[in-house]
Formats: C-alpha cells, sequence, structure tokens
C-alpha cells in the first residue's frame, strides 16, 4: 500500500506529509529552500523541458502532456528513481510538490497516478 499526496509546494507542511519531494525540473519562484522543507528535488522525474514548454500548464493539451510524460516516466534511466519514490511511499509516505496554479492538471497528478497504478517497477 502506497500513501502518495500531492500538494503546492507554497502550502504549508505537514506533519503528515512524509518525505517532501519536488517534482519540478525549475525551482518554483518567490520560495526558499528553507519555506519548502523538502526531503529532495527529484528533478530527474519531472517532465523534459521541451514538454513543459509545449504543455504550458495549458488545460486543453492536459490529455496529450499526461499521455507523453507517461511515455517519459518509462524510460529505463528513471526507473531507480521511481524505485525510490515507491519505496518511500510504502514505507512512510511521500508527498509530491508542484508549482503549477491548476491542482487537477500538473505534472504531480500524473506522477502520483502513475506510481499508484502499478507501472512504476516493483
Amino acid at each position: 500500500m502506497y500513501t502518495i499526496h500531492v500538494k503546492r509546494v507554497y502550502d504549508e507542511p505537514s506533519h503528515t506529509d512524509g518525505k517532501r519531494v519536488l517534482v519540478d525540473r525549475v525551482w518554483p519562484r518567490g520560495i526558499s529552500k528553507e519555506r519548502a522543507k523538502l526531503t529532495i528535488w527529484m528533478k530527474e522525474v519531472a517532465p523534459s523541458a521541451p514538454l513543459r514548454v509545449w504543455f504550458g500548464h495549458r488545460p486543453e493539451r492536459f490529455a496529450d502532456f499526461k499521455a507523453r510524460y507517461l511515455e517519459e516516466l518509462a524510460n529505463e534511466a528513471l526507473q531507480p528513481s521511481l524505485a525510490q519514490l515507491r519505496d518511500w511511499a510504502a514505507a512512510d509516505g511521500i508527498t509530491l510538490l508542484y508549482a503549477a496554479r491548476d491542482p487537477h492538471c500538473n505534472n504531480a497528478k500524473v506522477l502520483q497516478e502513475y506510481l499508484e497504478s502499478g507501472f512504476a517497477p516493483k
């Protein structure tokens, strides 16, 4: 059983967050590393720069963005990082942190679904 939460990096940390993992490729504006209270910044599991720029947080592109991001997550080179997230989620729980304004159309939600669906390495 996995415990995976998703929230904006700008939201206050909580004692129920478990390991706090920033999953954006670019550091979020206006927040210090101290305030973010990260366990780790996993840039490597974020969408590629070209995909991120193409998406531009436009809701009408989210379905295509999700499909393309899932293809990126299947990359063999990401499997150790994804396995680490899965292990932390099973042990202490994790909170995937993102900076986007939309709580439904963002990469952290896609990554949460990916990890919970069993596509992550076992």
